[in-house]
């Protein structure tokens, strides 16, 4: 039977969480109710798949997918609040700073930030995994979030507002904005098995493609489907006069990229012996989704 990797995360998630016993209660409480909207768990489906992929256990994976998901629920809390996107939906739901306000829904992205390296070096981790690779999923996730990653991303989204940035631009900025955390899935999971170097770069280079294709097909989706479809406002790229791949290439073009992308995301897989069929349908079914 194939393992429920999406209900193994919400689990690990909520055993991470510190208890609500605490002053600080309404922000534990805004911890989780991010950490419980839901979504596709992408980023920790990545990590136990590539973790399978080279032999490793589930119970090892588990700290570092949840340390992913962590910073990928902050960013996303961030991303709301009206100093960035000013977005009322997440999925469906109100906003984190809708519910507990700016102030908590800050500090909530702050803590889920921390707890994600609290978590990659936690006993549990190490025992499972061995010093060395909590060490490496630690480094590797830093970079790959930080300030020549995820969040250098994001500045580059801002400062390229009302710009018409140009396509190098905007390819760098999904990049380091979308397609580095997805790699750290994909490479932490091979670091939480233990996995060599040639896996990991294939992993990492698998992960690249099927990222910057996942934004490629927000931007399609941002033009062509509802908010009910996404669960979140549409057309916020146009109100905000971002450049985008459709603004700049059109949907057609924007379409054939992700067809490429997902091509050389499958090629990628060709560096691991055992069966890639799930992360083949895995790519195949981001480059289709609606939603």
């Amino acid at each position: 039977m194939k393992t429920d990797y999406a209900k193994l995360t919400e689990q690990a998630l909520l055993d991470c969480l510190p208890g609500l016993k605490c002053r600080e209660r309404v922000l534990i409480e805004s911890m989780k109710y991010s950490l419980e909207a839901g979504g596709k768990r992408v980023r920790p489906q990545l990590v136990f798949e590539f973790s399978r992929l080279c032999g490793g256990s589930d119970d090892a994976a588990a700290p570092f997918a949840c340390a992913v998901e962590m910073i990928h629920t902050y960013s996303l809390i961030h991303d709301d609040l009206p100093c960035m996107d000013d977005d009322d939906l997440r999925r469906g739901k109100p906003s984190n700073h809708k519910v507990y306000g700016e102030d908590i829904a800050l500090l909530a992205g702050d803590a889920l930030l921390t707890l994600a390296f609290e978590t990659l070096s936690s006993d549990r981790a190490a025992i499972l995994s061995g010093d060395r690779a909590c060490r490496l999923a630690a480094k590797t996730l830093a970079a790959y979030a930080g300030a020549n990653g995820m969040v250098g991303g994001q500045v580059i989204d801002l400062k390229s507002e009302n710009t018409n940035a140009p396509l190098e631009v905007l390819r760098e900025m999904d990049y380091k904005k979308t397609a580095c955390l997805i790699k750290a899935a994909c490479e932490l999971g091979c670091i939480a098995a233990n996995a060599d170097d040639e896996q990991r770069k294939a992993a990492s280079l698998y992960g690249e493609c099927i990222g910057i294709a996942f934004q490629i097909q927000d931007d399609i989706l941002d033009r062509t489907s509802t908010d009910a479809e996404l669960g979140k406002p549409v057309g916020s790229d146009v109100e905000n006069s971002k450049s985008t791949y459709v603004s700049l290439l059109g949907i057609e073009r924007c379409r054939e990229l992700v067809d490429e992308l997902t091509q050389q995301a499958l090629e990628a897989l060709g560096a691991f012996r055992a069966d890639t069929t799930e992360l083949k349908n895995f790519a195949l079914d981001l480059a289709k989704r609606t939603n």
